[in-house]
């Protein structure tokens, strides 16, 4: 029987984690198509942003799935793909699917006033989070934006030094406590995996 041709439509700060997941299962039916990872500066335009790359691929797909989690549209992006019968990712946000629900659940609870990061933000972290909040303008903003945070929470999908050191640097402007919390890729795999792998 023939293989469905599969888009997922995705964030674009999980580009690097998708098209690892897709090579290392030498997936040939997957099409994955990123949207800017900017849009979680001003997560209200994500549910338009995938409705007009929905429209614009005119059933050209078997099916789609969609990678993102509600991040931060309040159930926009729910709302939007219900009448598409699209599924997407599991949870409020990608630390959640990255860490899985339970652990996420023991860290949120333990400290609720956590900024998280993952591999993708502590790269991007000049240009998303300083440059994307105008800190690098106004520097006097980060304490109206971080003044009620305590910790920074690296939840790491690699085992790199590097990215380890550059988290602690990020936690260090933001003048906050710092810790990593490694999460791998298996808890994401898994969900990648059961929602786009080989259908026939």
């Amino acid at each position: 029987m023939k293989v469905k041709n599969n888009l997922i439509i995705a964030c674009g700060a999980l580009s690097y984690e998708l098209n690892l997941i897709k090579k290392l299962n030498k997936w040939e039916h997957i099409t994955i198509q990123c949207l800017d990872a900017k849009l979680h500066d001003t997560p209200k335009l994500i549910p338009g942003k995938v409705k007009e790359k929905l429209d614009s691929i005119s059933g050209d797909y078997d099916e789609v799935f969609i990678a993102y989690a509600d991040c931060g549209t309040g159930g926009l992006l729910d709302a939007l793909l219900e009448p598409y019968n699209i599924e997407r990712l599991p949870g409020a946000h990608c630390y959640e699917f990255f860490s899985g629900s339970e652990i996420f659940k023991a860290l949120y609870t333990n400290e609720m006033g956590t900024f998280y990061l993952t591999d993708f933000l502590v790269k991007h972290f000049n240009r998303l989070v300083i440059q994307g909040l105008g800190l690098d303008k106004h520097p006097e903003l980060k304490v109206e934006y971080f003044g009620n945070y305590k910790k920074v929470v690296y939840l790491a999908q690699s085992k790199s030094e590097k990215l380890i050191e550059k988290s602690r640097q990020c936690a260090e402007f933001l003048e906050l406590e710092h810790s990593t919390h490694y999460t791998g890729l298996g808890n994401f795999k898994k969900h990648i995996e059961e929602s786009v792998g080989v259908k026939h």
